[in-house]
């Protein structure tokens, strides 16, 4: 079976058992590892079997694939934010450059949804990981960034204009939808969300068996914000998205339709 998820800490943690034979009935995996910018464009062809994406891809892809209800990145306090070298007021980004991880990011579109009163003039595509340094050095007026540079933004002597997981949760109370895992139309939805659930149960259950797995992909990132980024992605709508983790999702994708950003689901 093809999955693909990308090399942050939370995926990894979520899919080792999986990945390294620990899930009985749970068949080989073939891995890719790809940032979610990446995985969004490769599941348009129906690259994978399994895939981790964006919430803001799913008007393109639910064509092919349906949202499975475990393993994805849902949560309060976990949004992306916006940060700058010197602005203190978001309508200075008004004609601003902007660097961005991925147009179909969730990040993106909740931007795009906090923004509309004073959308900047320029939006840059790029790495996740040159997205600060850029910022740092001049090259963008602000940045939106997600995942562990929620720790680490200040050791670039950035500021954080604005959190967009709490601007969200105080417009909607919801919490807020990041990454979903999707599985193919014709697989058997059911068993692959039991395998995947038994995975992150498992990871619970046994942190340090996958300790060695989480860190060899971490992208040199310290043990300390290793922990924090599991700790805060890696919650109980990992386990189960519930009533409420659907209902943040249909708000999300409602409000972004209802804007013009995304096709109607």
């Amino acid at each position: 079976m093809k999955l693909a998820f990308s090399p942050c800490p939370n995926d990894t943690f979520v899919f080792h058992a999986w990945v390294h034979g620990l899930i009985e009935g749970a068949p080989p995996v073939d891995v890719t590892f790809a940032d979610v910018d990446v995985t969004n464009t490769a599941a348009l062809s129906g690259a994978f079997d399994v895939v981790k994406v964006s919430y803001a891809a799913l008007p393109w892809l639910l064509d092919k694939y349906r949202l499975l209800p475990t393993g994805g990145a849902l949560g309060h306090g976990c949004g992306p934010l916006v940060l700058t070298r010197d602005r203190r007021d978001p309508t200075d980004l008004a004609g601003a450059r902007i660097a961005v991880p991925g147009e179909k990011t969730t990040a993106y579109l909740l931007f795009r949804l906090w923004s509309q009163a004073f959308a900047p003039a320029h939006i840059d595509v790029v790495p996740f990981e040159q997205i600060m340094p850029g910022v740092a050095a001049g090259r963008f007026d602000a940045g939106l960034v997600i995942h562990e540079a929620r720790f680490t933004y200040r050791e670039h002597g950035l500021t954080m204009l604005a959190d967009l997981g709490q601007w969200w949760e105080h417009e909607t109370g919801h919490p807020i939808p990041l990454g979903a895992i999707l599985a193919k139309r014709e697989l058997d939805a059911d068993r692959i969300t039991r395998w995947i659930r038994a995975s992150v149960e498992y990871a619970w259950k046994n942190p340090e068996a996958g300790a060695a797995y989480v860190a060899q992909h971490a992208q040199e990132m310290s043990s300390e914000v290793t922990r924090q980024h599991i700790d805060l992605y890696v919650n109980e709508f990992t386990a189960d998205l519930g009533t409420a983790g659907h209902a943040a999702v249909d708000s999300l994708l409602t409000r972004a339709a209802d804007a013009g950003l995304v096709p109607r689901v």
